[in-house]
């Protein structure tokens, strides 16, 4: 018997049929989150790439920890608030989050193919603990694979954005 699923995505509530179907709101039980999203929400900003969790372009937030969308089942997500790239966004005004904004300022990115990836891993670490040191910024970035550009730059993006955040709090 199929069965109904519900999450938040981006903010907005939205539900899917688990089953096999035409209709593009059943979902096979074996689908990906990153195909959902891709395929049936329309939210390109998570890329497909290594197809095993192994290179971060797929990172999205799962109730504000960063996952590899290529490895969860949609089944799976029940009751979730997942955010993307494009949930960083502000909904009304259209500005960046800081961290995006902060990323462009750096020079972080060079094609974008796995940008959305990294910031998706980085605002995933920033919830869990707003103050990392540098070693754990990289610790968490290990999974982010680019070819473009030089890590440092990302690196310097996320001590910035954590500067922010401390001063802020300080």
């Amino acid at each position: 018997m199929d069965r109904k699923i519900h999450m938040k995505v981006n903010g907005k509530e939205v539900s899917f049929i688990i089953g096999h179907s035409e209709d593009p709101w059943v979902v096979p039980d074996e689908e990906t989150l990153l195909t959902t999203l891709r395929e049936r929400l329309d939210l390109t900003g998570s890329k497909e790439a290594c197809g095993q969790g192994a290179c971060g372009c797929c990172t999205v937030l799962k109730d504000d920890v960063a996952v590899p969308s290529c490895q969860v089942l949609t089944a799976n997500c029940d009751g979730a608030d997942i955010v993307t790239i494009e949930g960083l966004q502000d909904p009304v005004t259209g500005e960046l989050d800081r961290l995006q904004e902060i990323m462009v300022e750096k020079y972080a990115f060079q094609c974008g193919f796995c940008t959305p990836g990294i910031i998706m891993t980085l605002k995933g670490l920033f919830i869990k603990n707003p103050d990392p040191t540098t070693e754990e910024i990289k610790e968490e970035l290990s999974g982010n694979q680019c070819r473009c550009i030089s890590q440092y730059h990302v690196i310097e993006a996320a001590e910035a954005y954590r500067a922010e955040l401390d001063a802020q709090e300080g």
